[in-house]
């Protein structure tokens, strides 16, 4: 099953959140979100191999797969973006035995473990060739001496573009605050280009008001996690998301689809 639509676009649920911060808000039932999410119409899932692991059936052949294969800390260790430690903890082999229709993983740049994630996105890059999987990698940059603001553009652009050049098949990467900066990114990476959500943004308008400007930079869509299942109302953001990745929707015609 491919996570590319035939528009060449994607709407992806992140659930692999529970890995670091352990509880978390939204996703105390991850079936109940699973079957929610596929009745909203989301194109792909990714999530942890725990997830997959006892949630194949509700997952494999009911809608396509990312199963996120490496990993650090919880955040009772270290912080987001500020890793000491960072490793690949699943095999591609372990996807494959699960059915996942594609892996994921991380590049962060400008922190201690930064080739560490390049030598794991060559290293499974080169598997995932041999067996015909597909390789999101996230690719971000991190507050640091040489990464002052970790959301200018040029960073931003910089990290999908190593990310590409590591092996990677689709990047999720942030959203750099508006159209103009975000071409940026998108004409330097020469492979379909993700935003994350991050933390959950204040209102349904504002998260629709960014995804709408990546799609009018030439993003491809989003791999959302807390701005879908924190909402109160997760199959409907998935509808107003849907209208603006696949059918070129305004926030506005899209605030209607949450709406009605």
């Amino acid at each position: 099953m491919s996570v590319l639509q035939a528009d060449g676009r994607a709407l992806v649920v992140a659930m692999d959140h529970a890995r670091t911060h352990g509880v978390i808000e939204g996703l105390e039932d991850p079936g109940a979100i699973i079957d929610a999410m596929v009745d909203a119409g989301a194109d792909a899932i990714m999530t942890s191999y725990g997830v997959v692991k006892h949630y194949r059936d509700r997952l494999i052949g009911r809608i396509p797969t990312i199963m996120r294969l490496d990993g650090g800390p919880s955040l009772y260790r270290e912080d987001w973006l500020a890793y000491t430690e960072w490793a690949l903890l699943h095999s591609v082999e372990d996807a494959l035995l699960l059915g996942a229709d594609g892996v994921c993983l991380m590049a962060f740049v400008g922190i201690p473990v930064e080739l560490e994630t390049y030598k794991i996105v060559a290293k499974v890059s080169g598997e995932c060739l041999r067996v015909n999987l597909p390789v999101m990698v996230e690719a971000l940059p991190a507050k640091s001496e040489r990464i002052p603001d970790p959301m200018d553009p040029l960073a931003m652009a910089s990290a999908a573009r190593l990310g590409f050049e590591h092996g990677a098949d689709i990047i999720k990467t942030y959203y750099t605050g508006s159209p103009d900066s975000f071409r940026q990114v998108v004409d330097n990476c020469p492979v379909p280009t993700l935003i994350a959500g991050g933390a959950r943004m204040d209102t349904v308008q504002e998260t629709l008001e960014v995804v709408h400007g990546a799609i009018q930079a030439g993003g491809r869509g989003v791999v959302f996690g807390r701005n879908i299942w924190q909402n109160p109302e997760p199959q409907r953001m998935v509808r107003a998301l849907r209208a603006i990745i696949h059918d070129d929707a305004s926030v506005a015609e899209a605030l209607d689809a949450f709406n009605g």
